[in-house]
């Protein structure tokens, strides 16, 4: 069934609005045990049809539609990898969490928090799929418009209390940070993203700069031994996203900056900027590798920016050195986004108690009103003791695939800084 977007977008709106989520939850809470409870959701979830009292949203028809259109593209935006199996999971990634608390807290007795905060995080990734489906019909800047206000109800009063993401852009990157063994899906997705107003191309600029900072760390330590050559070699898709990233953010300080505006808009974007860098500095400002040939033209606008405001730039990024006891991203080294998500996910389910922090807000040491000024690196310590007790083998070694590393960030700053100033 060929849904417009706009309607997809209604149906989702109507689930998110009013009382939907809330009554859902009080239904299956009448069972006594979170076993219990949490079967009656899947069945929800499962189907993608909530009935719950007077409401009744059907949203599986156009769910299913989306889905397989995204997956011809080559994203799994609702389902996770195994790699162990070596097949994509056939449960949604929030069902898939879902029968894990099923495991572990199956004869707990029922407590609301834990269906609130399934229901929502299904949803974020239901809006995650038309973050990738905005480009169906009508205007895509608007369509991300729409989504951005659809991610405010989610995460609105009457929403669970767990933050996912600050907008469309993040769920974007949410969506396709899985390991997909076709990458054709990357490079039709930039050429796409290029079509954005410079409001919301900038927002997916400073957050794929940032994320894919931490991920080609994590890479170069974990996967490919710190062999530059084998980096580059194994991450051809997200080379030409990290250049458009750099470009885009880059675009950004220099409006900024001639514009005279300083505070914490111009402290991401400074600190975004040099979190791309960290990974592989050398290629966007030394010799341009083979990796970055499909981006000539957005390397060379980076070059003849970063040339044209370097001593400036040197100076703003000395701020963001890494220092103890203060949060850091360029201390956050990890395999996949949404893992860190799931992560974060998990643990608010198992505690009972929703975290404040979004994805964004691990992308950048900046602080934001509402957090406490530790809240950051309790969280990053939580995630890496998940990873640390459940490891993936690696070059055939067992790692972990979050890491919060203050000495290993205040090297990677040292070594970036070392080749922006050669």
């Amino acid at each position: 069934m060929d849904i417009p977007f706009d309607r997809a977008c209604a149906l989702v709106e109507s689930a998110l609005q009013g009382t939907v989520r809330q009554d859902l939850v009080a239904e299956v809470c009448k069972l006594p045990l979170m076993g219990q409870a949490l079967t009656r959701l899947r069945e929800s979830l499962s189907a993608n049809t909530f009935k719950s009292g007077p409401h009744q949203i059907y949203l599986d028809k156009w769910i299913t539609a989306y889905d397989l259109r995204t997956r011809a593209e080559g994203f799994h935006a609702l389902h996770d990898w195994d790699g162990v199996a070596q097949r994509v999971n056939p449960d949604g990634i929030a069902v898939d969490v879902l029968n894990f608390l099923i495991g572990q807290r199956g004869m707990d007795a029922t407590n609301p928090v834990v269906p609130a905060i399934l229901i929502d995080y299904y949803f974020m990734h239901v809006l995650s799929l038309l973050s990738l489906r905005a480009w169906d019909s009508g205007d895509p800047s608007a369509n991300y418009d729409r989504i951005d206000g659809l991610l405010d109800l989610l995460q609105g009063p009457g929403g669970s209390g767990q933050r996912f993401a600050d907008s469309a852009a993040t769920l974007m990157l949410i969506a396709t940070a899985h390991y997909e063994r076709n990458e054709n899906g990357y490079v039709t997705l930039l050429a796409q993203v290029r079509q954005l107003n410079a409001f919301h191309r900038t927002r997916i600029a400073v957050g794929h700069a940032s994320a894919m900072g931490c991920h080609l760390r994590f890479g170069f330590e974990a996967q490919c031994g710190r062999d530059m050559v084998l980096l580059r070699d194994d991450n051809v898709a997200d080379y030409p996203w990290l250049c458009f990233a750099l470009v885009n953010v880059m675009r950004e300080y220099a409006r900024l900056r001639e514009a005279g505006i300083e505070g914490r808009e111009r402290q991401v974007v400074v600190e975004a900027l040099l979190n791309g860098l960290t990974p592989d500095a050398r290629a966007f400002v030394g010799a341009a590798p083979a990796v970055l040939s499909p981006s000539a033209a957005d390397r060379a606008e980076f070059v003849e920016l970063y040339t044209r405001y370097r001593d400036d730039l040197l100076r703003e990024f000395e701020a963001w050195r890494p220092t103890d006891g203060v949060y850091s991203p360029l201390c956050f080294y990890f395999n996949f986004s949404h893992n860190v998500l799931k992560g974060e996910v998990v643990d608010a389910l198992i505690w009972d108690e929703p975290w404040p922090l979004s994805l964004d807000d691990l992308f950048t040491g900046v602080p934001r009103e509402g957090l406490e000024p530790d809240d950051k690196l309790t969280l990053a310590a939580t995630l890496m003791a998940y990873a640390r007790s459940n490891p993936d083998r690696i070059r055939g070694r067992l790692m972990p695939v979050i890491v919060y590393d203050p000495a290993g960030g205040r090297q990677a700053y040292r070594t970036a800084m070392e080749k922006l100033k050669d």
